[in-house]
């Protein structure tokens, strides 16, 4: 992938970028949007994937689940990664499924031995299927399990050596879920192997009182913070220059807004490898 900075592409921004051709780096765009086998939506990403890298990044696996695999999906899902030969593929470490109904949700799973077999499994049968390395992107959470027994960097760690997939640490959804459990960002940062992630997502969150208590909500409706920003550099020092994708996804701004944070981006990277040489 390219070093700059990508932006996620979102369906207001097709004609723009199609008509404009932005300086920007690299876009990434949620599969499921592209399962259909034409239409003005598969056509723009067509011609924007002419121009620019791309990587596809999917909602709907619901791979934590104890529902079985979605096969319809899954080849759906193989037939656009197929069309548009992204170079990176990736879906998130959650369930959304249980007897067959769907939540509208990326809910975590219990942090136990057992999860770490049951997902890995399901990741693996998704890339046999795909002939391909997939990441897994971590979640934001509210809640905790009172079954779980490791950690969410050791089970993220633990997953990824079982099942052979990569990382795409979303740096926004460690923050927030930092500050509703109380643990340090740095010491996830620490616990997870620098080898495994491959992407950063950066976005925005919201936060609300809930009791009398402070809590953050993953919303990707508004800029990166500062101290997301600060994850960002200790990520890059912990892991070094990896692909790293503007989110935006509600109260979505216009174009330029994400450039610039794509370009911001770049420059704590630049900063970084200053003072790294």
């Amino acid at each position: 992938m390219p070093e700059n900075a990508g932006i996620g592409l979102r369906a207001q921004h097709h004609l723009h970028v199609v008509s404009e051709s932005p300086q920007t780096a690299w876009f990434e765009a949620h599969s499921e949007n592209y399962f259909a086998d034409g239409g003005s939506h598969v056509e723009c990403l067509s011609r924007i994937r002419a121009c620019y890298p791309l990587s596809l990044h999917g909602v709907g696996l619901s791979l934590g689940s104890t529902d079985p695999l979605n096969r319809e999906h899954l080849a759906n899902l193989r037939r656009v990664v197929a069309r548009f030969e992204p170079a990176l593929v990736s879906e998130h470490l959650s369930w959304s499924s249980v007897g067959g109904r769907f939540a509208n949700d990326l809910l975590p799973l219990p942090y136990t031995e057992e999860a770490v077999r049951h997902v890995s499994s399901r990741i693996a049968q998704v890339q046999d299927a795909l002939g391909r390395q997939i990441l897994l992107e971590n979640v934001s959470s509210y809640l905790e399990y009172t079954s779980s027994t490791l950690t969410e960097w050791e089970f993220i760690a633990g997953v990824a050596a079982e099942s052979g997939c990569g990382i795409l640490l979303d740096l926004n959804n460690i923050y927030v879920a930092a500050h509703n459990h109380g643990f340090a960002c740095h010491e996830y940062l620490q616990g997870i192997p620098r080898d495994i992630v491959q992407e950063f997502h950066l976005a925005g969150h919201s936060r609300i009182d809930l009791g009398g208590r402070e809590l953050l909500i993953d919303t990707h409706g508004s800029p990166v913070c500062d101290a997301v920003w600060d994850v960002y550099g200790a990520a890059l020092q912990r892991f070094g220059n990896v692909a790293t994708l503007i989110e935006w996804d509600t109260d979505i701004p216009a174009f330029d807004v994400l450039w610039a944070e794509a370009r911001k981006a770049d420059s704590v990277r630049n900063a970084q490898h200053a003072v790294a040489a």
